[in-house]
């Protein structure tokens, strides 16, 4: 399949996101990382995009586009993703998140599940209330930092180390960018709104499908935290590879496997209820 870079208009601005294949609509929620996007799924977009039609967006205020000049909340993250499904043209898709987009998407099928077909859940951190030193301590990263994460994060082979770093890096370099971040940081971290955007009382009330998927080496969020979130929503189901944090990249076969049955198992259950 053809993986497309598009641009579309929101209300900040222009958004870039990375569009492939037909049938029912997959939107992928990438992390926190400063430099990441969109793109951080390109391996995962290769495979998804064969079974559905696989949307990957840079969040607002990620990538390489416009950012809002104000310290913005996860409360605006998860209304850019319902802004990016009006603007597409779906009433409601399939989500993915990793990490932050994780999050990001749990307080979207808490907000609106009528959005959310289903949900699937990749080491995300949104029932701890604890800051991060690097969100605290941030400073823009060096390419030589980026290529090394690069490197420790991703398949062996699967992309163009260097290229993808140097890409990443470039991005770094975009003026105003460190400032937007810093001010994103800044309202994340801040212990108040970390503990009252905490999922713990919201994932109780989650009822749409739901995948969580967990590295066994997490070193960020460890596996008793993801067995805890898997705990608290109704009915979900539970998958542990033997990998670290950034599994879509550490693990783009196995983890995309996951998602595609996951999701094919629910459609074929509605397909039932329906006939």
């Amino acid at each position: 399949m053809e993986i497309k870079e598009n641009q579309i208009q929101l209300s900040h601005g222009t958004t870039y996101y990375l569009e492939a294949g037909q049938g029912e609509p997959l939107i992928l929620l990438h992390g926190v990382g400063f430099y990441t996007g969109g793109d951080y799924w390109l391996k995962n977009v290769e495979e998804l995009s064969k079974y559905f039609h696989v949307y990957a967006p840079d969040f607002v205020g990620w990538g390489n586009g416009d950012r809002l000049p104000v310290e913005y909340s996860f409360s605006y993250l998860a209304d850019f993703v319902r802004e990016f499904q009006d603007a597409i043209g779906v009433s409601s898709t399939h989500i993915v998140g990793h990490s932050m987009g994780g999050w990001v998407a749990a307080l979207f099928g808490y907000e609106s599940p009528e959005r959310v077909r289903t949900l699937t859940l990749v080491g995300n951190g949104g029932i701890s209330t604890r800051t991060l030193s690097t969100m605290t301590a941030f400073t823009p990263p060096s390419y030589e930092e980026i290529l090394q994460h690069v490197k420790q994060t991703t398949e062996p082979g699967s992309i163009n180390i260097e290229e993808t770093a140097q890409k990443w890096y470039e991005r770094t370099k975009i003026t105003g960018a460190v400032e937007a971040y810093q001010k994103i940081l800044n309202h994340m971290n801040q212990p108040l709104h970390r503990a009252r955007y905490n999922l713990q009382r919201r994932l109780p009330h989650v009822k749409v499908p739901t995948l969580v998927v967990w590295g066994s080496e997490d070193q960020i969020n460890d596996l008793t935290m993801g067995e805890k979130v898997r705990s608290l929503i109704p009915n979900a189901e539970m998958a542990v590879l033997p990998y670290g944090h950034f599994l879509p990249s550490e693990a783009p076969q196995e983890f995309t496997k996951l998602v595609i049955q996951f999701i094919q198992k629910h459609a074929d259950l509605e397909t039932l209820k329906s006939s």
